[in-house]
């Protein structure tokens, strides 16, 4: 049933070109990593789009889904989520998570989550809570979703019809990521409690 729901999903966008994957990142019906993919098997087929076409709308589509979830927890706050964030797939528990790193690390944490599973798309509530600044939030949107966008539009060209094993290929290049982004969460910690401890005057 699933399967079949992605394959409808995917000729739907592949009918509408470059504003299908747009749509398709957009909406997040189904996660970006497939649609990305998706995008980069389309620039392997003669004729298709190109690959910069590609990471360009692909870039779009997922900031535009991220500007969603920043105006509903700007405007809806903390009740509207509660009451309707299941049906965003948004768990409470990642949305609890994600406040809480925004408000002991600020808004860098918009950026840095993005290399991360799943909290990748919630930071962006903690955000639009805080109200942070737009032209800052889509600034640290955009720079932490391009290298994203290019990494699986290019793995889905390079795997061309077996696009849908993206999830076994592409964990070869996401894991070390995720950990040197881990590594440099544990570091800024670290920075920030022993800057923290020399603030303090002494007793």
């Amino acid at each position: 049933m699933l399967h079949q729901f992605i394959q409808s999903a995917m000729a739907f966008i592949e009918n509408l070109g470059v504003w299908g994957i747009l749509l398709g990142l957009m909406l997040e019906v189904i996660p970006s990593e497939l649609v990305l993919s998706y995008a980069g098997y389309l620039a392997s087929l003669p004729g298709g789009i190109s690959v910069f076409e590609a990471i360009l709308f692909g870039t779009i589509g997922c900031v535009l889904q991220q500007l969603i979830l920043y105006y509903l927890s700007r405007y809806g706050g903390r009740p509207f989520l509660n009451k309707y964030g299941k049906y965003l797939l948004l768990k409470p528990k990642y949305i609890d998570l994600t406040e809480r790193w925004f408000q002991q690390y600020g808004p860098g944490m918009v950026f840095v989550a993005r290399f991360l599973p799943v909290v990748r798309q919630a930071i962006s509530i903690p955000a639009g809570l805080a109200r942070m600044n737009l032209a800052q939030f889509i600034l640290y949107t955009t720079l932490g979703t391009v290298p994203w966008a290019i990494l699986f539009v290019y793995l889905g060209r390079a795997l061309g019809s077996n696009w849908e094993q993206i999830d076994e290929y592409a964990s070869q290049y996401t894991k070390p990521v995720i950990i040197a982004v881990i590594v440099l969460i544990v570091l800024f910690v670290i920075y920030k409690v022993l800057t923290r401890k020399k603030g303090k005057p002494a007793q």
